[in-house]
């Protein structure tokens, strides 16, 4: 396995990752099929809409951030396994045009009780776009195995 084990993670560590440009055809594809809402699939009905112009579905968003975790330089041992979010919020709608990039922080490390061989890394993911503004912004728990004596 490579990566980094239990033991290689330490709170206040910072990751970062590459850009991703999101794109209004994608934006639609993906509504059209997850989350068909007129401000995701139509520039021109969005605009009477709360959003004021097409806006990508927070589900594009959270799939764009998951391409974006698992790219970046977190790269826990065994893949990014979830174990739930503990919050999940999306502060400003995500555009045609906007270039996402994540930051993750490592908010808890700890071994489980009852799993000798894993323990719980706790990260804060922020996604940001290119101005720098948060778009999404999420605490997720992720399952790391420890490194094997």
């Amino acid at each position: 396995m490579t990566g980094r084990y239990l033991q290689d993670f330490e709170v206040g560590q910072v990751f970062g990752s590459g850009t991703i440009v999101v794109d209004a055809e994608r934006i639609k594809r993906f509504a059209a099929e997850f989350d068909p809402q007129p401000f995701h699939l139509d520039e021109e009905a969005a605009k009477q809409t709360f959003f004021r112009g097409l806006a990508a579905s927070g589900w594009y968003t959270s799939a764009a951030t998951m391409r974006l975790l698992v790219d970046s330089d977190l790269k826990p041992a065994g893949g990014l396994i979830g174990a739930g979010f503990d919050e999940l919020r999306w502060p400003l709608a995500v555009r045609p045009g906007d270039e996402l990039r994540i930051e993750s922080e490592i908010l808890e490390v700890r071994p489980s009780r009852t799993r000798p061989q894993q323990g719980i890394i706790k990260i804060r993911t922020t996604t940001f776009n290119q101005n720098d503004e948060a778009v999404q912004i999420s605490v997720g728990n992720l399952v790391v195995p420890r490194r094997p004596d």
